[in-house]
C-alpha cells in the first residue's frame, strides 16, 4: 500500500497562500533570526494565532507589517481549536510562539495532530529553538540528548523525574526560570550526582551567557550572581563507566533514603551510576541504621 505525499513545496513568489497550516518558527532573542520565507509566510497570512499578541506584533512590527491575529494557549486550545479546524479549508493560518519553534514545549500539537487529521495542508517553516542553540553552546556531548522541557515545581514531582532519566546516556536538557535556577540545581545534583552541566541564558542577545561546571560549581556560582529571565540547563550523560567516590555513593543514598525504602533507594543509586544493586543494598542498610542508632 502506497502513501499519499503531502507536497509542502511554495511558490513564495504568489500573493496567495495555500489553505491550511503553517507551523512558523520565530527568532529566540534576536529578531534579525528571523527566516526570510517565516517573513514571507507572516506577510502572506490569513490569520496568525499567537500565544501573546504584544509580543508577535513587536516581531511583526520588526519586518514591517500587521496582520490579523487571534490567542492560542493553554488556557483556551480546547475551545478554539474546534473553531479553527474548519478555517484551514480556506485561509492560511500560522501558528507561532513567543519565541523559538512553536510545540517545544510551547501549546500547539493537538492543533497540528487534529489538522492533519482533518486532511488539511500543514508545514513547517523550521527556524530558531533555543533548547538546539543550548546544546550547540554548551560544549556537552551532542550525539545523543533527551529534551525533557519545565521540571515540576514541587519538590517531590520533581525529583521523582529525575529519578526515571538519571540513567539515561545522553544530554538532557530542561527550559527553567531564574527563580527557580538554584533548587532545581540543588535537585539535579542529589538526585543525578555532581556531573558536568552547563546553564545558558540571553542567547542571540547581546549579553548571551552559557556557564560550564560540575553542578556543585555552578550552585555556587550562581547563588553569589543570581541571573535573569528565562534559562536552558543541560546536563551531561550518565556515564557508567565513570568512577564515583564512596562519600558521593553514600550522598546520593541517603539522598535517596529519605524518600524511599532501602531497596528502591539501592535500584535508583545503581541505575544512576552503574554499580553493583546489591553492594548498594547493603550499604544502604547500613546507612539506615546508623541512622536509626543515632537517632
Amino acid at each position: 500500500m502506497t502513501l499519499p505525499v503531502q507536497d509542502n513545496t511554495q511558490d513564495v513568489q504568489s500573493d496567495k497562500l495555500q489553505p491550511g497550516l503553517y507551523i512558523v518558527a520565530t527568532p529566540i532573542g534576536n529578531l534579525s533570526d528571523l527566516s526570510l520565507r517565516a517573513a514571507d509566510i507572516l506577510k502572506r497570512a490569513d490569520l496568525i494565532a499567537v500565544e501573546d499578541s504584544r509580543v508577535t506584533a513587536k516581531l511583526l512590527q520588526h519586518i514591517g507589517i500587521k496582520r490579523p491575529m487571534i490567542a492560542y494557549h493553554d488556557h483556551n486550545a480546547d475551545y478554539l481549536r474546534p473553531q479553527l479546524l474548519p478555517r484551514l479549508n480556506h485561509e492560511a493560518i500560522a501558528l507561532v510562539s513567543d519565541a523559538g519553534t512553536p510545540l517545544i514545549s510551547d501549546p500547539g500539537f493537538k492543533l497540528v495532530r487534529d489538522a492533519r487529521q482533518s486532511g488539511a495542508y500543514v508545514t513547517t517553516i523550521p527556524g530558531p529553538c533555543a533548547a538546539i542553540a543550548a546544546l550547540t553552546l554548551s560544549g556537552l556531548p551532542s550525539d545523543r540528548f533527551l529534551f525533557i522541557g519545565f521540571l515540576p515545581p514541587k519538590e517531590s514531582a520533581r525529583k521523582k523525574a529525575l529519578e526515571e532519566v538519571a540513567g539515561i546516556a545522553a544530554t538532557l536538557i530542561f527550559y527553567e526560570t531564574s527563580p527557580r535556577l538554584i533548587s532545581v540545581l540543588t535537585s539535579l545534583h542529589q538526585i543525578l550526582g555532581d556531573r558536568e552541566a552547563a546553564v545558558t541564558r540571553e542567547i542571540t542577545k547581546k549579553f548571551e551567557e552559557c556557564q560550564t561546571a560540575p553542578l556543585s560549581e555552578l550552585i555556587t556560582h550562581y547563588q553569589e550572581k543570581p541571573p535573569k529571565g528565562e534559562l536552558v540547563i543541560l546536563v551531561s550523560p550518565a556515564n557508567k563507566k565513570t568512577e564515583i567516590g564512596e562519600d558521593e555513593v553514600k550522598a546520593l543514598l541517603e539522598t535517596a533514603l529519605k524518600d524511599h525504602s532501602v531497596g528502591k533507594s539501592a535500584a535508583l543509586v545503581a541505575k544512576q551510576t552503574g554499580l553493583s544493586r546489591q553492594a548498594l543494598y547493603d550499604l544502604a542498610m547500613q546507612l539506615r541504621q546508623q541512622s536509626s542508632s543515632d537517632a
